[in-house]
């Protein structure tokens, strides 16, 4: 369990909690801790692989990871997707340097401090709360897309692009989690956020984003120093 529950996402200087959840490239467990006295390490979490916004930012950090390995940083990739489940998709579409855990009840979103949206008909309190019209009214601009997009639509796109197939435990996760925001967080060897990139930030400028590469090398490079 985390050691505590942040009402905000971390921010740097905030130390992160400890989480235990299931890895999903190995056998056994994976915590915070592991790393904690021994290597700095980026935390990844998303919403679960029925996300074709989050199967991208999951590649984008997997891409990374050698990189950040020659510095001597570690990286772990959070998904709010059952094991079996993930386990499955992963042996499917195998991504390098990619070490993942299971977290089905979004324990560590939660004390990382990451909301889960509530979509209401006319409300919009950000981060916690998106009206319907502020929904529809974003655009999401990524090169596979044919044009800016409304989320819902670049989602369907973008799932027929990927000839995703949807599970009775992706349905679960999508009814309790789809509102879950996400980030990427830089730990210390100590435990202690460095940097981050969150979907939070900004009135949600960074929604459905990436860091860019060069400004994750950069914080990892003053971190491993």
């Amino acid at each position: 369990m985390p050691e505590s529950q942040s009402e905000r996402p971390l921010q740097p200087g905030d130390r992160a909690p400890n989480v235990v959840l299931d890895a999903i490239t190995r056998q056994g467990k994976i915590s915070i801790d592991d790393f904690r006295g021994q290597k700095p390490v980026l935390v990844g979490l998303f919403r679960g692989l029925h996300c074709p916004f989050c199967r991208r930012q999951i590649a984008s950090m997997a891409s990374l990871a050698g990189d950040l390995q020659q510095k001597g940083v570690e990286s772990l990739t959070i998904v709010n997707t059952p094991i079996d489940r993930a386990r499955l998709y992963f042996r499917y579409h195998p991504l390098p340097n990619l070490v993942a855990a299971s977290d089905p009840d979004r324990i560590s979103h939660r004390a990382f401090g990451l909301p889960n949206l509530e979509f209401t008909q006319s409300e919009t309190v950000w981060p916690y709360k998106v009206s319907l019209d502020t929904l529809t009214s974003m655009r999401v601009t990524m090169p596979e897309l044919p044009q800016p997009m409304a989320p819902l639509a670049a989602v369907e796109y973008l799932d027929n692009a990927d000839g995703y197939e949807f599970t009775d435990d992706d349905k679960r996760m999508i009814a309790t989690g789809e509102g879950q925001l996400v980030g990427e967080f830089l730990l210390d060897r100590d435990g202690v956020v460095r940097w981050c990139f969150t979907e939070v930030a900004d009135d949600g400028r960074h929604m459905f984003g990436v860091p860019a590469p060069e400004e994750v090398m950069s914080a990892a490079s003053n971190v491993a120093a």
